[in-house]
Formats: C-alpha cells, structure tokens, sequence
C-alpha cells in the first residue's frame, strides 16, 4: 500500500434540513479494504458516492491522486471508481449480457457457475445478484470499487461468501471501499473510517 491514493478534505453535503456531512476528512492509501462505520443517517452513502461523482460537496474537496474528482471527465472517472449499491440492479437479458464478453472469467472469479450465464438475471437469488453485480462492476477494471452495505440482505451463508470475496480483491490490490452497519466487519479491513452525523472524523 502507497501514500494518498484518495483524500476527503473538508468535505460539507447539505440536506434539505441541514449539514448531513460536515467538515469530513480522512486520507485513504491505495489498495485494501477501508470500512465506513457509524450510525444510519451519518452520510457513509453519500461519502461513497462522492468519489464517483453520483454526488458532489457542497464544500472541500474529494481527491483521486491529488486531482479535485470534478476535474476528471465523468465517464472516465467512473470506469476508475465503480460503484456497487445495497440492492442489486439487475439489467434485461441474461447473467452473461448484464456481465459483458468477458463473462466466463468474471463469473469465476466472484465465485458464480458458468451454468449460470444464460439465465435471465431477474431469476438469480439475492447472493447470485450481489456477485454478478461486483461481477459487472470488475468487468471495467476499476481502480476503486465503492459498496453499498453490499452483504446486508444476505443469509449467513452468503454474506460470509461475499466478505470472503471482497477480501479477495482487496488482498489482489483492488482499492476497496465498503460502508457497513456490522461491527463484526470491521476485522476484516485495513482500516476503519468512522462516521458520525452532522460530523465526520478518522478513528485514531
């Protein structure tokens, strides 16, 4: 792991009744897994969703290697940051059509059977959902995966698949960024980013 890969200075987002975020920074080095931990409400959504730009600050600034994220042509930004959300999206047509050419290699590497590939991706269970999405997601070759509370509407036995595979990818090198309500989570990261509302700090 290198220096600043991804920075949060001084970051502000406004709701309609006021600061969600306010004054939030932490400095974030390339590669692993990085928790964002706190109570509902506190803005670990809205910090995700910063860094590719599905959102931005009201105030300060989010970096991607020391450059504003709003510099970047959007596009080109998000094939870097991919962003997965807490329910999957699944698109018309197959497991195969939603992941892309490269699909016998993705599905085995998220842990999903070939077998699946020409199944309608509106017919997978939950679990199968949430790995063709990160399937899909890895199909761009990001820089930066963002999750969503991606394990939050898993049984047991899934949820431990997809840690295991996030785990994965972050031992492989991949810059991962995952918000969480589970403190039980919080072992298997590099570091922990605590949120609270209306506030955000590092944990020490």
């Amino acid at each position: 792991m290198s220096g600043p890969f991804l920075e949060y200075r001084a970051v502000g987002v406004d709701g309609d009744d006021g600061p969600i975020i306010d004054g939030f920074s932490a400095v974030i080095a390339q590669g692993g897994l990085t928790l964002f931990m706190g109570p509902s409400g506190a803005g670990k959504t809205t910090l995700l969703r910063l860094v590719n730009r599905l959102d931005d600050p009201d105030r300060g600034v989010v970096a991607l290697d020391g450059r504003d994220v709003r510099d970047y042509d959007v596009l080109a930004l998000r094939r870097r940051v991919q962003f997965v959300s807490q329910v999957p999206v699944t698109f018309p047509g197959t497991v195969a059509t939603n992941v892309g050419p490269q699909w016998a290699a993705l599905l085995d590497r998220v842990g999903l059977s070939g077998e699946l590939a020409e199944r309608e991706a509106d017919r997978l269970s939950v679990g199968e959902a949430q790995r063709m999405c990160l399937a899909r997601a890895l199909s761009m070759g990001p820089e930066v995966l963002a999750l969503d509370e991606p394990t939050s509407a898993l049984d047991t036995d899934s949820k431990a698949g997809i840690e295991g595979l996030i785990r994965g990818l972050a031992d492989a090198g991949l810059t991962v960024l995952m918000v969480t309500h589970d403190p039980a989570q919080a072992a298997l990261a590099d570091r922990v980013v605590e949120v609270h509302p209306y506030r955000g700090r590092t944990a020490p």
